[in-house]
């Protein structure tokens, strides 16, 4: 089912379900603003999923009415699981889907940390 990145926050969605621990997750980070851990079905050798904890659909949302502070610490908390997983040398990919053309599955803002692996075209033909 193709997400609307504008509609409202649906709570019962995998990703929430997951921040109130009603699902397990093998979790790599979490501060106030984040909670990170590995992809049930990885695309590279690394595939770690960084959501905010607040109630955001995509990026759009998150981006338009998240506050300051949530912004920022969503932000950092990418780059720090990023940095704790020894993914800035030699490199990796930071993916967020939004909306059906973006193929966006689940209701709740993610990014997808990719690496352990050289990564070639930026879109697959």
């Amino acid at each position: 089912m193709p997400i609307d990145p504008r509609a409202p926050y649906d709570p019962n969605n995998v990703f929430a379900r997951i921040l109130r621990g009603e699902l397990p997750c093998r979790k790599v980070y979490e501060d106030d603003f984040a909670l990170a851990f590995h992809d049930i079905a990885p695309q590279a050798p690394v595939h770690i999923l960084v959501i905010p904890k607040g109630e955001w659909v995509s990026w759009d949302d998150f981006s338009a009415k998240a506050s300051e502070a949530e912004i920022a610490g969503f932000v950092r908390a990418v780059g720090q699981v990023a940095r704790e997983n020894d993914l800035v040398d030699p490199g990796y990919r930071m993916l967020a889907n939004v909306g059906q053309h973006g193929h966006q599955e689940v209701p709740h803002l993610h990014v997808h940390l990719f690496g352990g692996r050289q990564f070639f075209a930026m879109v697959p033909q």
